[in-house]
């Protein structure tokens, strides 16, 4: 846990960031890295940051902002997971040309 997060909140972040697992499972779990950080804790402008490197992806940032600190965790999440699927959906061969085998061509 990154900064701004005190030791009695690693439960209830662990529990929210769970979530994550079946969307990081294609990946050895010692090859993920996912950090959580809080910007201005307690403020009106309070920002939760989620960042996780993954073999094989760019590193993946996702940002929320709400005063409450449950509700911008939470909001984060989503975002993660969102960028996390776009990424893995856009290296599947049926969204990505160049990854499709070639075809083969009828003989005349």
């Amino acid at each position: 846990m990154g900064a701004g997060f005190k030791e009695q909140d690693r439960s209830h972040v662990l529990e929210v960031l769970s979530a994550l697992a079946p969307h990081l499972g294609r990946w050895d779990p010692s090859d993920v890295d996912v950090e959580i950080s809080v910007k201005d804790r307690g403020g009106k402008e309070q920002r939760v940051t989620l960042r996780t490197t993954l073999p094989g992806l760019p590193p993946l940032v996702a940002a929320a902002t709400d005063p409450h600190l449950v509700q911008a965790l939470g909001a984060a999440k989503h975002e993660l997971i969102r960028q996390i699927e776009d990424q893995k959906s856009a290296r599947e061969p049926k969204n990505n040309r160049q990854l499709r085998n070639k075809t083969i061509r009828h003989l005349r």
